[in-house]
């Protein structure tokens, strides 16, 4: 390559810039072919937009190299599988709204496998394929909103692993995709928006599950108030679930809490309380605020730190169980059913805000201290770090003001002469401001000077001298510039007696 690269640059019939621009290419690792950018698009870096240019293509040319291409406002009507004919190995996000896009075919983004952001939306799509994402496993933003989807087909978004947020706002969805939650979609979805379709129904222990770790957005759908979405929106409203605050005008079910009639018979003295079980034992908790037992088959939602059950999604093979009256069973517990529970239904009225649903269910042993707090406290908590870090801080400003306050001062001893309680080298710090004004004078604001040690003889009738004659002393001489070194000897004669 390097002979190639001379033997052009040394002919005279080369144009200098073409020269240049050849020989920066090279150094960047880009093939030659790599700076050409098609007619109509903005080439910088490795960002490429062709957004605007009437495309109904994706142009040949286009430089692989790119890690961001912006494709929008073109006039796209179709993804094939050979749509982009050559690997973009680098690229990452990859953006197609605003086109005519009625049909993306299955494994169409196989050259791009990198792609951390797709956006499709505001295109006519009504239905989504089973494979069309096939290969996007590090994808993690997926925008579909303003489109016309009405079906989602299974396996449409198996293998999106890493998938986080889902934009599906704006479409004809009339039920929430299955194919989310099956097993084979994304592993840690946070955020989920459906809002503005038309879904009349939903499943409720499902959207329980997925806003433990995100956020859902449902409103403007006309859904269908039951008991159970009547016991989902008031256990949201008392967690102040954020897509529920913001947008409360646009759900059902504000005023309809009479009408249903199915809220069970509350016992204001049943509270939510705190039970410690040792592994293997089976225990039974009702749900806090009702009484036991409530009416029969309730819409009734537990949802326990591994899992959201309900009556009707019984799983014989587990042993946590909700029974017909809505009791929580649980045989043979295990240590990992640790933690808190709610129990998630209808009532008559909203949530105290001050009150907690929450059961804690500790299994296995635990500090006595830890336990009696749990057994006697009707909303115990857990003993934590916080405060721990908190307890710590307090213990070290005990310390801290013992020290500064009660430590000895023993330089008060003798206000006549020297201190003979304190030895020859002191730190006058304790001492009272008019105690003293006779044997050192503040200099520049400062009350700690620090003296030379003294040799104390045997007869302590005897007068002692001071080595420094502070009535005398300048600011130069003992505290130069504000300060002075510690265990700095003074020896200006001037200053000794």
């Amino acid at each position: 390559m390097r002979p190639i690269v001379l033997h052009l640059l040394s002919r005279s019939s080369v144009n200098p810039t073409a020269a240049a621009a050849l020989l920066l290419s090279l150094c960047l690792g880009f093939p030659p072919c790599a700076l050409t950018c098609p007619p109509g698009c903005i080439c910088a870096s490795d960002i490429i937009s062709c957004s605007g240019c009437n495309l109904s293509a994706l142009p040949p040319d286009l430089p692989d190299y790119a890690t961001r291409l912006d494709l929008s406002h073109n006039s796209l009507t179709a993804l094939p599988t050979d749509w982009i004919r050559r690997p973009f190995d680098r690229l990452t996000a990859l953006l197609v709204g605003r086109n005519r896009i009625v049909q993306i075919e299955a494994k169409a983004f196989a050259a791009t496998p990198h792609l951390l952001h797709l956006d499709l939306s505001s295109n006519k799509l009504s239905v989504l394929n089973s494979s069309i994402f096939t290969g996007l496993t590090e994808l993690r933003e997926l925008l579909l909103f303003g489109n016309q989807i009405a079906q989602i087909n299974p396996n449409s978004f198996s293998g999106l692993r890493s998938l986080v947020k889902l934009y599906l706002s704006g479409n004809r969805l009339t039920s929430l995709p299955v194919s989310l939650w099956d097993g084979g979609g994304p592993l840690n979805l946070t955020f989920l928006d459906v809002s503005a379709n038309r879904l009349a129904s939903v499943h409720v222990d499902t959207l329980l599950s997925l806003s433990q770790h995100g956020g859902i957005y449902l409103q403007g759908n006309p859904l269908t108030c039951d008991c159970s979405l009547l016991a989902l929106l008031q256990y949201w409203a008392w967690k102040q679930y954020r897509p529920l605050v913001d947008f409360k005008d646009d759900y059902p079910c504000r005023d309809d809490v009479a009408k249903l009639n199915c809220s069970l018979d509350e016992e204001m003295s049943s509270e939510a309380g705190s039970y410690r079980v040792d592994p293997g034992e089976w225990l039974w908790l009702t749900c806090p605020g009702f009484a036991s037992p409530p009416m029969k088959d309730p819409a009734v939602f537990w949802v326990t730190p591994t899992a959201v059950l309900n009556l009707s999604a019984h799983d014989p093979n587990t042993h946590l169980a909700v029974l017909p009256n809505g009791t929580l069973e649980i045989r043979g517990a295990l240590v990992e059913d640790s933690g808190a529970y709610v129990c998630v239904v209808a009532r008559g009225h909203p949530y105290d805000l001050d009150a907690s649903p929450e059961v804690n269910v500790v299994v296995g042993n635990v500090s006595s201290v830890v336990a009696s707090g749990l057994a006697h406290g009707g909303g115990g908590e857990h003993f934590n770090t916080a405060f721990t870090t908190l307890a710590s801080c307090v213990v070290s400003i005990i310390l801290v003001l013992l020290y500064l306050y009660l430590t000895p001062c023993r330089c008060r001893e003798n206000r006549g002469g020297a201190s003979g309680g304190c030895g020859g080298r002191a730190l006058i710090l304790c001492s009272d401001p008019r105690e003293v004004e006779s044997g050192q004078r503040r200099s520049n604001g400062k009350r700690v000077a620090f003296l030379e040690p003294q040799v104390e003889d045997g007869d302590s009738a005897g007068a002692k001298s001071p080595v420094i004659n502070t009535s005398h002393a300048t600011t130069e001489g003992i505290l130069k510039n504000g300060s002075r070194t510690v265990g700095q000897t003074l020896t200006d004669t001037a200053l000794m007696v």
